[in-house]
């Protein structure tokens, strides 16, 4: 008999069915409102501990008058569940296009650095997707030609969001977000790159110049599908990705490929929905980042809220990987569509 992956989800720290219960890891950043507001994790592991980079929101400063837009927050950790902030992705005063802001972080370990894909902020149709490195992981030196992609094709309004960038069969594809030309419903997209790219502008090959790679379909993903993150098993890839827009609510779905570029839903059902009411997370279950963790142990981390946006808050739940069902025990919950 064909053995066939099926993914369990684990809640760390609580019960699989109480999502009331606080979790383990719950993690908001108040450094800049006073309130914590936090999006958009991505955690990788480097120089022997795991930094997370999010979103952190725009705010005027009191003393100086200055507006400054959303930026990319930095914290690490030791136990994946406990972190402290430890700064922010250092502004580029040169980085003219950034001038808005820049969030949506997707950090990537690539031999002895850190490169990071983001996006601009505020400005609209025109927001794109830029690159830079470190080799400690918290200063970063920008890419000479950022921004290093934004989308062609009379399928979108030209704009990219929401940076996932993996390489897959010799090549690295670029996973965007972006909206009709009429800036209501928003999409995903694919680039690639050679193997041996150094990311820069005019090295990215639009994949979905003739349409989206995946637009919402199924009534719980509403008007949008953003925010994908992948994972490779078994010589495929699974995407975990946002459906609907924020506090819509957003919940997260799966969809995998033998390609990069043609996807099938694994379930019609989303694999980690937004919370009951009084729930932590009632307002929504968002922007997924799946951690690929180099010790073994895979975590689908994620931002939630119960107050429509006032607050959010990174979570992570645990990802088990098995590859016959006989090995699901009784006690554990088997997602839908398994």
């Amino acid at each position: 008999m064909e053995k066939i992956l099926i993914l369990l989800l684990v809640f760390s720290g609580f019960s699989l069915n109480v999502l009331s219960q606080q979790p383990a890891m719950l993690f908001g950043d108040s450094t800049r409102l006073g309130r914590p507001l936090s999006k958009d994790p991505h955690v990788i592991l480097f120089q022997g501990r795991y930094l997370m980079y999010y979103s952190v929101p725009g705010y005027t400063d009191k003393a100086s008058g200055t507006v400054y837009g959303w930026g990319i927050g930095i914290a690490e950790s030791k136990d994946l569940i406990h972190w402290n902030r430890v700064g922010e992705v250092n502004r580029d005063p040169a980085a003219t296009y950034e001038s808005k802001g820049y969030c949506a972080p997707c950090a990537r370990v690539i031999g002895k650095k850190v490169h990071l894909f983001y996006q601009t902020y505020g400005n609209g149709k025109n927001d794109a997707i830029c690159h830079a490195w470190s080799t400690d992981g918290i200063q970063f030196t920008r890419n000479s030609t950022n921004p290093i992609f934004h989308p062609d094709g009379v399928w979108n309004c030209g704009r990219a969001i929401d940076a996932e960038v993996i390489k897959f069969k010799g090549k690295y594809f670029l996973y965007y977000a972006t909206r009709d030309p009429d800036y209501k419903i928003q999409m995903q997209g694919v680039a690639v790159a050679p193997g041996n790219t150094s990311f820069n502008r005019g090295e990215w090959t639009n994949q979905s110049k003739e349409g989206p790679m995946l637009k919402p379909d199924l009534p719980w993903e509403k008007d949008c599908i953003e925010g994908a993150s992948i994972i490779i098993k078994n010589g495929e890839l699974f995407m975990f990705y946002a459906g609907a827009y924020n506090n819509a609510p957003q919940q997260i779905g799966l969809a995998k490929s033998k390609d990069g570029i043609h996807w099938t839903r694994m379930s019609d059902q989303p694999f980690l929905p937004n919370g009951k009411p009084g729930e932590w997370n009632s307002s929504e279950s968002g922007h997924p980042h799946i951690f690929d963790n180099p010790k073994g142990d895979d975590y689908l981390f994620f931002q939630g809220n119960n107050d429509k946006g006032k607050t959010w808050h990174i979570s992570n739940v645990r990802i088990f990987w098995e590859k016959d069902k006989k090995a699901i025990k009784d006690k554990d919950r088997l997602l839908p569509g398994y």
